[in-house]
């Protein structure tokens, strides 16, 4: 089985190193080239595919609570549509394409180099040459990944944030991402790319750590107990692997998604036309300001309640299943397509 394969090859990898010998390349330069390009393909395809719900889940998330206007998802998309028309429902769509290529190339890579040099020191430390990474471990590895990944390209994540909340109605529009980026380095200084960093660092930990935990977990779960014949092979479906990213991604998101929200607000801290802050009779309101994650927290919760922490949770929910269905079934077939053997989760 592939993660069996992987634990083995991790505690390899771990041995080798503490003998001080240099393991040869598993895999060619070029095998890696083309995963990356089919994982990249496949995470375009699947976000542009719920980029509408994407797009609403930010809105919802940031819309000023005096000025209501997306109540749920289908009256959301609805709006949308009538407002801004089809162009509307992809709007910031190519900037959150444009990052996920190096989002997922370091995410992945990370957790790889996490798990190897955490497997080592727990090796160490148990003085068992054949331990095993445990649920605790998949998730301090994946939190290390997504931390890294989600620094590295958030600059981009933040100024897409800014270009799916404007609307036709804002008196000032971003051309692009390029645009976006430039206009904020210049009239809000390097460290606006950073607003809602913290919060977002934070959101990682259980979003990405928990996202590679129980799924490795729950996979192995199953290959183990083999509930209702789900595994023949010792390999399980693509179904089964399907509902176990489902289950993942649902948990992983369920607990961050309070500081997703917060970090939403952050970034649109000094940046007065965003949708959030124009009435429908185009009328600039004040947005709230945060002086940090905190006080975004505590003015959430004082002025809109606890509920807001979960502005446009159902969306996002929504796009769970069908966002990984349909990137894992992408990536399988462009894999395919460049003959690609090497795989990035194994």
């Amino acid at each position: 089985m592939a993660s069996e394969t992987k634990i083995v090859n991790l505690a390899e990898e771990a041995k080798l190193a503490r003998e001080g010998v240099k393991a040869a390349p598993s895999y060619a330069f070029t095998s890696i080239c083309k995963s990356l390009v089919a994982g990249g393909v496949a995470g375009g395809v699947s976000r542009t595919a719920v980029a509408p719900l994407e797009r609403l889940k930010i809105l919802l998330q940031v819309q000023n609570p005096h000025n209501i206007k997306y109540n749920g998802t289908v009256q959301g998309l609805k709006y949308i549509w009538r407002t801004e028309g089809f162009r509307g429902l992809f709007k910031g769509n190519g900037t959150n394409c444009a990052r996920i290529v190096p989002n997922s190339a370091v995410k992945f890579f990370s957790y790889e180099q996490a798990s190897k040099a955490i497997l080592q020191l727990y090796q160490q430390k148990t003085g068992n040459e054949d331990a095993q990474l445990t649920p605790v471990l998949r998730l301090g590895a994946g939190a290390c990944a997504g931390i890294i990944a989600m620094s590295a390209t958030y600059p981009m994540d933040m100024v897409r944030g800014r270009i799916t909340v404007q609307t036709e109605k804002s008196p000032y529009q971003y051309r692009g991402m390029f645009h976006a980026l430039t206009t904020v380095l210049r009239e809000e200084g390097p460290r606006a790319l950073y607003k809602g960093w913290l919060p977002s660092v934070i959101g990682v930990v259980p979003y990405v750590g928990l996202n590679f935990a129980v799924y490795e977990s729950l996979k192995d779960w199953l290959v183990k107990s083999n509930p209702f014949g789900l595994v023949q092979d010792s390999e399980l479906s693509v179904t089964t692997r399907l509902a176990c990213g489902a289950a993942a991604g649902t948990v992983g998101q369920t607990v961050a998604y309070p500081l997703d929200v917060i970090r939403r607000r952050m970034q649109m801290v000094g940046w007065n036309h965003a949708a959030s802050v124009v009435a429908g009779d185009g009328r600039v309101k004040a947005p709230l300001e945060y002086t940090g994650m905190v006080d975004a927290f505590r003015k959430t919760v004082r002025y809109e309640g606890v509920g807001a922490l979960y502005k446009g949770l159902v969306p996002n929910s929504v796009k769970v299943v069908p966002s990984i269905a349909i990137a894992f079934v992408t990536y399988e077939v462009v894999k395919d397509v460049l003959g690609v053997e090497f795989r990035i989760s194994d």
